[in-house]
């Protein structure tokens, strides 16, 4: 992993969310070592059903770009696996949760996956009940479950057929290897 400090200015020149600009431009001003660390000495990891973190600027945080990642991840894994993939979105009433469907929503179409998108809010079952009866090639829902009011998650799963003891859930989602860079 690159040094914290070349993420934070990597972050910093690259970043068009304001909001995260001005965190980032907080942290540097600042000079908040602990902050900068905790922000950028990982990407956030997948656990038993997808990304959780607190939301907020830097590859170990919940964020527009994170969720990129995990969704260009996904979208590579649908275009390898199925011809037309489709997939189900859904958001519980997190923060940031719209947003982050919406980021979702438009990198799927830009690799040529359908998103079916839950008009409002709705609880996780749901999401798994859409997948199934709309056929879908997968399903992403931006939830924390239980976790703190700053966090929020991505849980994505793939289809039924491909959930086997031989096969776990998870197996197929990572983090796309392009994280933010500097315009070519």
């Amino acid at each position: 992993m690159a040094d914290v400090h070349e993420l934070l200015d990597t972050w910093i020149a690259n970043v068009k969310d304001e909001e995260l600009l001005a965190e980032l431009n907080t942290m540097k001003e600042q000079g908040d070592e602990d902050a900068i660390t905790d922000a950028f000495f990982q990407d956030l990891a997948f656990g038993t059903a997808g990304l959780r973190g607190t939301i907020g600027a830097g590859t170990n945080r919940m964020n527009i770009y994170t969720v990129g990642r995990a969704t260009q991840g996904f979208a590579d894994y649908l275009n390898a696996t199925f011809e037309h993939p489709t997939v189900a979105i859904a958001r519980d009433s997190r923060n940031k949760g719209e947003l982050f469907v919406k980021t979702t929503a438009a990198i799927l179409a830009a690799n040529g996956v359908t998103a079916l998108v839950y008009p409002k809010i709705s609880p996780v079952p749901t999401l798994s009940w859409a997948v199934r009866d709309l056929k879908c090639s997968g399903g992403i829902c931006m939830t924390a479950s239980h976790n703190p009011a700053p966090y929020n998650g991505y849980k994505a799963m793939a289809p039924m057929a491909a959930r086997s003891p031989a096969r776990p859930p998870m197996q197929f989602l990572r983090l796309s290897p392009r994280p933010i860079h500097s315009p070519a």
